[in-house]
């Protein structure tokens, strides 16, 4: 038997709505697997096998790749208290010392939105710096400090590890013609 839930204020005197009579909720757990036996579910299939595997869309082979090194890379640096982009944008000011934040969003492939909380949490942790710029002193460029050096350091050694993985198997030729066309497929669909 069900119990009227008072409320106070504006609901007052209001009940929730019961569930239909027919409901297969009313029935146990042991009961709702019972009646729900002779329904089909399709569960998809582990990547790479399907609509999943090699026979379909590069789109989404490419994007299903990405996630699967992103989630990766993710679950490692989280050791450091460090995420993806974080990283991202600490090997570019590592590559390109000096870049000012639109710089840092068009190389690290984010929103400048997006880079101007990474840029604030990382001057927060004391990893970069910034210094006005020779010629155009409102803009600002950002450098890494000694602190976000030795963090970078310990989170490349993580992404190598990842790096190894990804290139397992592949010799010398084939690992460079990958990277020759993911390379110009960048580059080809930015234009």
């Amino acid at each position: 038997m069900r119990k009227a839930i008072i409320l106070t204020g504006a609901r007052q005197g209001r009940k929730r709505p019961a569930r239909p009579k027919s409901s297969i909720w009313k029935k146990s757990r042991h009961d709702r697997k019972a009646s729900l036996r002779g329904f089909a579910v399709a569960l998809p299939p582990p990547p790479g096998q399907g609509k999943r595997g090699e026979g379909r869309y590069l789109g989404y082979l490419l994007r299903q790749a990405q996630a699967a090194a992103r989630l990766t890379l993710e679950r490692a640096l989280d050791e450091f208290g460090v995420t993806v982009p974080q990283f991202v944008v600490l090997t570019m000011l590592k590559a390109y010392p000096g870049l000012s934040g639109a710089d840092l969003a068009r190389v690290a492939l984010l929103t400048p939105q997006t880079v101007g909380v990474i840029i604030r949490n990382l001057e927060r942790d004391r990893a970069i710096r910034k210094t006005p710029h020779p010629v155009h002193g409102r803009m600002l460029q950002w450098t890494l400090t000694p602190r976000g050096l030795k963090l970078l350091e310990k989170c490349h050694r993580h992404a190598l590890a990842l790096e190894r993985r990804l290139s397992a198997g592949l010799s010398g030729p084939a690992e460079a013609n990958v990277r020759r066309w993911l390379a110009k497929i960048a580059a080809d669909l930015q234009q």
